[in-house]
């Protein structure tokens, strides 16, 4: 029986090379496919071109390539990935730079866009739909890119493509696409989509499916963290998955470790929308047939939805911070006096949703929780709030520093920073208004 051994080389941007070597090394793999593209990410992508025409993709791009390029290439692996960001096509000329620089010639090196959507939905003429609140201010906009599908992957694969590097796409589209090219299966038959969606989502954070994140000392016990493994599913023509990782690499794969990354980001288990089908892992069963070696069947799914995602960059002011530590007896009353002069010092400065945290004591569950919680003999204040201007916002992190001379006893390690707000927005556009492109070049 005809199966296909697709790896996860990254659950993130700026996730461990080390793991995607590995697997390309020892693996036995088809496919390597590397996950880089948070909501946030692209968005800072974009700004990154804008400073620079050939930027705005992967700042690992390079090193991976590097790293894994001469292997997957021996082992006949082919490479899918969101590297590409805000800029395919720039991802791809830096792999072509890269591939003749370790003595490849021939390899076909796709560039998947048509994501950006920004210029069509300040055009006013396309349907826009909010997902959350009412859109922000059009002259705030940085970025729209539009969650594409398996398509343009499909179409780049067919064209014989050894690397596909695309912008924005649906994380469980970089693995369903090659299940569907490998086995054929039709792109309206939902339960198949729905069970390769799985294995998509399973696949896509990397080592959390492996017991990174897991870990809990004491309670979830995960050997050999700092080697972590990142995860193999080799699929068979129904759809059906065994996952498993290198042997002898760290971490550890079970139906516990499954099962929390399947609930990851899930909102309606019956109900997952993607661009390729509204999967549902309502019947999904997780076996564990052996050491690290976790059987997954059940994804379904039904049609696709009418509308693509869009995630929309916008810039919301800036938010200005500083910390200061008080440490010894009666520590946690000097933070609070330090907290009450910063409240006075900053009302009516043009700073809003100020906010004040005990680092170590209600910074994370907040004053309720906390309340019971025994006196600590250290605490570090921080104080947070944003500003429509950079002025204002970096006055938070003055007012902390004079409170060395100004402010109650044994204050220290003030520190602080001013950042703009690069935040994001959810909408959806008609799936009828993206059109891909795919650039192909030989190395």
């Amino acid at each position: 029986m005809k199966t296909v051994r697709i790896g996860c080389g990254a659950g993130y941007s700026g996730d461990r090379i080390e793991p995607a070597v590995e697997l390309a090394a020892k693996g036995s793999l088809q496919y390597l496919v590397f996950e880089c593209l948070a909501e946030r990410t692209i968005a800072l992508a974009q700004k990154a071109r804008m400073a620079d025409p050939d930027a705005g993709f992967d700042p690992l791009l390079e090193e991976r390539m590097e790293a894994v390029l001469p292997l997957c290439v021996n082992n006949g692996i082919r490479i899918i990935s969101n590297m590409g960001a805000a800029n395919p096509e720039a991802a791809v000329a830096r792999t072509q730079t890269i591939a003749r620089r370790l003595g490849f010639s021939g390899l076909c090196i796709a560039a998947v866009t048509g994501d950006d959507v920004l210029a069509q939905m300040r055009s006013g003429e396309v349907p826009i739909e909010s997902l959350e609140t009412a859109l922000p201010d059009p002259q705030t906009w940085v970025s729209a890119n539009a969650y594409l599908g398996v398509a343009p992957i499909l179409k780049a694969l067919e064209d014989r493509a050894d690397i596909i590097l695309t912008g924005r796409v649906a994380d469980p589209a970089l693995f369903l696409a090659p299940l569907i090219h490998e086995f054929g299966w039709s792109l309206e038959d939902w339960n198949l989509l729905g069970q390769g969606t799985l294995v998509g989502h399973l696949l896509e954070c990397a080592g959390q499916l492996t017991g990174g994140y897991f870990a809990d000392p004491g309670y979830k016990d995960v050997p050999g963290l700092a080697h972590l493994g990142f995860p193999i599913a080799e699929v068979i023509p129904d759809g059906s998955a065994i996952f498993s990782k290198v042997e002898g690499s760290g971490g550890v794969l079970n139906r516990a470790t499954c099962t929390e990354q399947l609930l990851y980001e899930i909102q309606d288990p019956a109900a997952y929308f993607t661009p390729d089908v509204i999967a549902d892992f309502s019947q999904v069963i997780i076996e564990e047939i052996g050491p690290d070696r976790v059987r997954v069947t059940g994804g379904r799914g039904r049609a696709r939805p009418a509308t693509l995602k869009v995630s929309l960059g916008y810039n919301d002011g800036f938010i200005g911070e500083g910390q200061i530590s008080f440490a010894g007896p009666n520590a946690v009353r000097r933070a609070e006096l330090a907290r009450d002069i910063l409240a006075e010092r900053l009302n009516g400065s043009g700073i809003s949703e100020l906010r004040f945290d005990f680092i170590g004591m209600s910074s994370v569950h907040g004053p309720q929780l906390s309340a019971s919680a025994p006196e600590p003999y250290e605490v570090r204040l921080r104080a947070a709030g944003r500003a429509f201007s950079r002025r204002s916002a970096a006055r938070i992190q003055q007012e902390v520093e004079a409170l060395y001379t100004n402010g109650p006893a044994g204050g220290g390690g003030a520190s602080g920073s001013t950042k703009e707000v690069l935040a994001i927005h959810s909408a959806l556009i008609p799936r009828d208004e993206i059109q891909y492109n795919i650039n192909m070049r030989a190395s």
